[in-house]
């Protein structure tokens, strides 16, 4: 069956499995091996291992590509796609986004490996200016921390009518939301550590493409970079992938009913909730100290960074040096997780009564 005629809970349980031969197991092995015997689809583990595959095809289906390759990380597949732009480039990125890729642009611009134009992705006039005479736009929508919404098919649509490469973060909205591939982007990213593994127990990365030559230019710099992943990391991040539209779809419709509640407390100044994805972004009344009781106020919520796991965590994202400066001291970011709403509410109502 191909897999347009699935759906995504299918396609994310059925892609990268083993054959059904008698005797085959469901799940497939670890391949603990470094070395392999000349001759062989493999010659050496910095270019492959059995155990990536199966969840390189299982992201690919989820975001309708050709193919997909994994990294060591997040940051590591970032930094493999901007590597393959010349020195000097002209690139175009939001003002605000992931904190690591935010620390990264601004190095290479202030070093002039790149010339980067930060922009409002929010301002649709103000991206399309400054596309002129630009090599790359790398596109993160919702925002990280602030959940800003891009006009995806516009300005991806724009870029590509320059002849612009166009890179998208999609760890926010995740494949159930968007696939940038379907707008025009050339590459999708995916810190699968995230909600594609959503368990708080490993640290990976994920490029997508469609166009197969750009396949190779990125496994080039994979293997050159020697920015892998190990073969547990993978096999952990495919056993995650199974249950992920599950484990979102539930935290999705959490984090609506938690962003109304938030809406109306006496605490709360500020709810910033795009209407989809499990991530709420809040300001409190008060400073960073009282955000920073809040977060520390609650008995089911972790108080800690990263997201995308099963359970519920949040921080006052200003507490790190390298987020954005538009990013409000008092800000919070919540990523809800799978408990009940209820339960995950009473906490809440309870930590805001500390700020």
């Amino acid at each position: 069956m191909s897999n347009e005629n699935l759906h995504p809970e299918t396609l994310a349980i059925s892609s990268g499995r083993p054959g059904h031969e008698a005797g085959e197991g469901i799940n497939v092995p670890i391949s603990l091996n470094s070395t392999f015997v000349a001759g062989g689809p493999i010659n050496y583990g910095r270019t492959g291992n059995e155990t990536w595959q199966p969840l390189e095809e299982a992201i690919s289906a989820l975001e309708e590509a050709t193919s997909t390759l994994l990294f060591s990380s997040g940051m590591a597949a970032i930094t493999a796609a901007f590597s393959l732009l010349p020195h000097g480039a002209p690139v175009v990125a939001s003002h605000e986004g992931y904190s690591g890729t935010m620390a990264l642009l601004k190095r290479y611009h202030a070093e002039g490996r790149l010339e980067v134009r930060f922009v409002d992705i929010t301002d649709t006039k103000e991206v399309i200016a400054q596309l002129q005479g630009a090599a790359f736009l790398w596109v993160e929508s919702p925002t990280n921390p602030g959940l800003g919404i891009a006009e995806v098919s516009v300005i991806i649509g724009e870029a590509k009518k320059r002849n612009m490469g166009v890179g998208f973060d999609n760890t926010f909205a995740t494949p159930l939301n968007q696939k940038p591939l379907t707008f025009g982007a050339d590459i999708v990213m995916h810190s699968v550590t995230k909600y594609l593994a959503g368990h708080s127990d490993v640290i990976l990365g994920s490029l997508s493409v469609k166009d197969s030559a750009l396949h190779a230019r990125l496994q080039d710099a994979r293997v050159s970079y020697g920015a892998i992943p190990g073969p547990f990391e993978s096999w952990l991040g495919l056993r995650g992938i199974r249950t992920f539209p599950l484990r979102f779809e539930q935290a999705q419709k959490s984090a609506a009913e938690l962003a109304k509640k938030l809406a109306g407390h006496n605490s709360v100044t500020n709810v910033r909730y795009p209407g989809f994805g499990a991530i709420v972004s809040f300001e409190i009344t008060g400073d960073a100290a009282a955000a920073e009781r809040v977060c520390d106020g609650a008995s089911i919520i972790t108080n800690a960074t990263s997201l995308g796991g099963v359970e519920t965590t949040w921080e006052r994202r200003r507490r790190w040096a390298l987020e954005s400066d538009s990013v409000p001291e008092n800000l919070i970011r919540l990523s809800v997780g799978c408990e009940h709403v209820e339960d995950l509410w009473r906490d809440i109502d309870t930590a805001l009564s500390k700020a």
